[in-house]
Order: C-alpha cells, then structure tokens, then sequence
C-alpha cells in the first residue's frame, strides 16, 4: 500500500505537468488511481485481457429472458468464431479474449480455445431454490480466483454470457443492499411490458425465500450464476495480483459489488466503465459510490463497456509517465 509520501510524490507529479492544475480533470484522477494500484510514478498500462465467463441459469426455463436458453451456447460458439460484439471491439483495441465455460447447458464444448471451468450444466431455479451449493460457489470463486491472477498483463476487462443473467445479478444485488429486488429489475435481453411484468413476478417469488438482507457468500449461493460467481473470483484475483479491474456493466457491477464484499481491499484497483442503460446499474454504483467513465446507453454485456473504457485507462497512464513537467520541458509554470 503507497504511503503519505508517494501520494505527496503523485499529485506533485500530476500537478507540475505542462498543463494548469487539475485541467486534465478526472484523467489526473484515473492516472491517480492507475498509479497507487502499481505503487509507480511511471505507471505501465500496455497490455489488457478480456476473460468472457458463460454460464445458464435454471430460472431461464421460466420466462425471465426473450431470448431462448440455447443462445447462451450459441453465442459462446460465436465468440469462439470471433464474432461477437466483444470481438470486434477487443481486435480493434488489440486485447488478447478468452471465452470460459463456467457451466453452459448441455455436454461440454469441443473446441480447443475454450477454458473449461465447468462446474454443472447450469445452476438450478432460483426462484424454488439456492442455485447452487455453497461447495459450488466456492468452487467457482476458487476458479476465478486463479483465472484473475493469471498472466502479465496490466487490466483485466471481465465479461458474461448467460441468458437470464439480469435476473440473477438484481437479485444478488437486491439481497445484498437489502433493496426491493423489483428496484433493480430491467428488460434485460429485451423484454416488452408484459414479459417485464412477469420477470417482476418471478423474480419478487424468488427474493421472498430468503431474508430481505444476506451476506455476499449466501446471496451468490441463492441466487448467483457460475458466470456471476466465477467473475467474482476472477475480481479478488486480479486485484490480489496489482492489476487495473475495468468493471463493465450491471452484471459486471453486481460481481464488483460482492467482490467488494468479499475482499474489501480489492476495491482500490476497480474502475467503473461504464453506466449501463439495464435498470438497476444506477442503484448499484450509487450504492458502491462508483462513477464511471463513459455513460453510452449500452447494456449489452460481454465485456463491451470495459473494452471501450481501455483506452482511457492506457491514456491516463501514459500521461503520468510520458508528459513532461514543467522543470523538463523548460516551461515557466505558474506565477
């Protein structure tokens, strides 16, 4: 943890930049932040990863989502191809992706490029039960875990897939923050009104099991996906290993939310992408006190948001390492 001196040292370093004090707003911030994380007046940011965990949800075969439970399979298979949204965006910004499958419905995928982290086909129905076992979600946390750690690169963006995966994150938050789940449910994929209301219903069915409040562990045991749940992992990972965590939208929040929970200290690496147009983001980032970067009306998930946040981060840092003073630059600073 930098102490007292290198923060004196950092914003000295910030604020002799041939600029005016504080004109590079929240970048100086960003670059603060990238800085304390490395414990590096030259902080590096050259080298990102996106991880895409995928998973099913039991509640899916309800009516939570407008889409069908298969396309979860069908859209890891795509990612796989390169041609998610996700892909498009990582080669543009030249991000290295991996797909894991944290427990996709049906046998597991024969494709050499996929990490398998399985831990079932899919979680069982929130809304009559725990999704999964406390041995399972310990599992899955211990495979994130060890997925975050892993590798040399400076951010990790984290990304899902799992058709009724909005479901799953209102209702870990919504337990968590000890909030009406109904507060913090969206159309998801797509919902029109009347499939709205009825992800209402099941969802508010489901949050009646449990007490009002629970624990971060207890709620992604309830009601977590093996995604969710993996991602959360991968967070502590990270952040334990010194690297930037660009967290992406609602479902992305809802891990940072238990990660934060979990590891209090992982917090200081975390960077809020973006503010996702899914319902219930704003009320978890309020609850987190999370400002985030960019503001696109997006809720794709995927890892989208954090892709496009990259930039900035990568910007911020080599601001702070490759921007001249003041004293180097032989110009006359402030009077």
């Amino acid at each position: 943890m930098p102490n007292e001196d290198f923060q004196t040292s950092l914003q000295r370093a910030i604020d002799t930049k041939t600029k005016p004090v504080g004109s590079l707003g929240r970048m100086e911030k960003l670059a603060a932040r990238i800085a304390t994380v490395q414990n590096s007046l030259q902080p590096v940011m050259s080298r990102c990863q996106l991880s895409i965990f995928a998973a099913d949800h039991g509640m899916a075969v309800a009516g939570v989502s407008a889409f069908p439970q298969d396309v979860t399979r069908q859209m890891v298979a795509n990612f796989l191809a390169g041609g998610g949204a996700a892909n498009v965006f990582a080669r543009t910004l030249d991000v290295d992706v991996q797909v894991v499958d944290c427990g996709v419905a049906g046998e597991l995928m024969a494709n050499p490029a996929l990490v398998s982290r399985r831990i079932d086909a899919g979680t069982a129905n929130a809304i009559a039960g725990p999704a999964m076992t406390a041995a399972e979600r310990d599992q899955a946390l211990a495979n994130g875990h060890a997925i975050g750690g892993a590798g040399d690169h400076h951010a990790a963006c984290f990304g899902e897939m799992g058709i009724g995966n909005t479901s799953s994150a209102s209702l870990v938050a919504a337990k968590i923050l000890g909030l009406p789940v109904e507060a913090l449910v969206g159309r998801g994929t797509g919902l029109d009104g009347e499939g709205l209301r009825k992800k209402k219903a099941l969802l508010e069915d489901a949050a009646e099991r449990t007490p009002d409040k629970l624990s971060a562990a207890a709620a992604l045991m309830e009601y977590g996906g093996f995604e969710i749940v993996t991602m959360t992992g991968a967070m502590i990972g990270a952040a334990e290993t010194g690297k930037i965590v660009i967290v992406d939208g609602f479902i992305a929040t809802a891990a940072a939310l238990c990660a934060r929970h979990i590891a209090p200290d992982c917090e200081r690496s975390f960077i809020y992408a973006h503010r996702s147009a899914e319902a219930g983001h704003s009320r978890v980032l309020y609850a987190l006190g999370a400002d985030p970067l960019l503001d696109l009306d997006m809720r794709l998930g995927e890892g989208t948001g954090a892709l496009l946040a990259w930039p900035l981060v990568k910007a911020a840092a080599a601001m702070l390492r490759e921007m001249a003073s003041f004293d180097s630059a032989g110009v006359s600073g402030p009077a």
